[in-house]
């Protein structure tokens, strides 16, 4: 009952005279940034508002077909069977027909690189027996994966009433995917790619990032007259890499050149750093009836945030937790919550842990703090009115 919340600043740096991280002002309809390493959002702009993805949403479908191939459904190998259906879907397409037997790997090409739509419903067929099972199941997957505003009614990002998804949706997708199949990733760069020679007018990547020198390693443009020009894109710089998403842009210039920007962007105003370490305590918390007074409070591993790159040596942060901490303790015990303010960025909260093991105090220690408490008492008792 002796317990209460007790807040504690950390002298990290001064934030007087900070220089203000100005926001990046998309013409984007929708926009959204992450830093895929330390998670921080850099820009949101309607990030949850569904939204017709256009062929973005081939995403989803490969993310199943590499699910797929994962727990051994299927091989990179095997052949698929190309239906009538399939054979006449309109738009961007491989020009598959019935008597071919593409294989999963030429149907992940086709689709990444040639963005067919036939290639997806080849994918869908053979996975699910339709493509209306098959969106169902891309709908039921993308709740699992966390992904609050998707649903689907095909594969391919044909235009439908039930075909949404939201920007933070499809970066969340594109994470999964970075980070779950980094044995397929590689094909997201892969710049040209002509199924039997048929379509050398749609050979090339539309993804206009890829082999500028940025790092851009993906994913998937998409454009419908309803959904505008999107890119789902992702590049990686030294050990940092950044996953974003436009859409409603109004041309193929517009978004070859908001990418680039907000890449550059990206690396260019914003660093990572270590900030707390598990060898040095962040703060030291006072303990109840311990053999010590206090335990060291430590991240439990290197803490790296991302900070303005011309404000990098400065952060605000409090350590928030119940004290005094009652004895024992033992190393590793969450005992507290650190709760960094980068300026101009989101609130961070990461757990504190005890860096050492606090035992019960003896006899002597547990008397001479309960006699500590009866004095505090009667010092701070108010008087009797006379």
């Amino acid at each position: 009952m002796f317990a209460s919340l007790r807040s504690t600043a950390l002298a990290l740096g001064m934030l007087l005279g900070a220089t203000p991280v100005l926001a990046f002002e998309t013409t984007a309809g929708a926009a959204y940034v992450v830093d895929a390493g330390t998670g921080t959002v850099l820009l949101a702009k309607n990030p949850d508002e569904p939204l017709p993805p256009a062929s973005m949403s081939k995403l989803m479908t490969l993310y199943m077909l590499f699910d797929a191939l994962r727990d051994g459904r299927v091989a990179l190998d095997e052949p698929f069977t190309v239906s009538s259906r399939a054979r006449s879907m309109g738009g961007s397409t491989m020009f598959l027909n019935e008597q071919d037997r593409p294989t999963a790997e030429e149907l992940i090409q086709g689709i990444i690189v040639s963005s067919g739509n036939d290639a997806t419903v080849v994918v869908a067929e053979g996975l699910a027996g339709s493509e209306d099972a098959f969106a169902r199941q891309m709908t039921e997957m993308a709740k699992q994966l966390g992904m609050q505003n998707s649903t689907f009614s095909n594969a391919s990002g044909w235009p439908h009433p039930y075909q949404r998804m939201s920007v933070r949706d499809l970066g969340i997708l594109a994470e999964h995917l970075i980070e779950e199949f980094p044995e397929y990733y590689g094909y997201f760069a892969q710049k040209e790619y002509d199924y039997k020679d048929r379509s050398p007018a749609n050979r090339f990547n539309r993804n206009p990032l890829l082999g500028l020198g940025i790092g851009a390693d993906g994913l998937k443009t998409g454009h419908t007259q309803e959904a505008g020009y999107g890119l789902v894109g992702s590049a990686k710089q030294g050990d940092r890499r950044v996953v974003f998403v436009l859409t409603g842009l109004d041309s193929q210039a517009a978004r070859s050149e908001e990418a680039q920007a907000i890449v550059n962007w990206s690396f260019r105003h914003f660093v990572e750093k270590t900030v707390a370490t598990p060898d040095a305590p962040v703060v030291q918390a006072e303990v109840w009836m311990g053999a010590q007074r206090t335990v060291g409070l430590v991240p439990p591993a290197p803490l790296n945030v991302l900070l303005p790159a011309l404000n990098d040596k400065t952060v605000e942060a409090e350590v928030v937790y119940e004290g005094p901490i009652n004895a024992p303790v033992k190393t590793g015990d969450q005992l507290a919550e650190l709760v960094l303010k980068p300026e101009g960025l989101p609130e961070i909260r990461r757990p504190l842990v005890a860096a050492e093991d606090v035992p019960l105090g003896g006899f002597v220690v547990r008397m001479k703090t309960a006699a500590n408490l009866l004095f505090d008492k009667f010092i701070n008792a108010p008087a009797e009115a006379s």
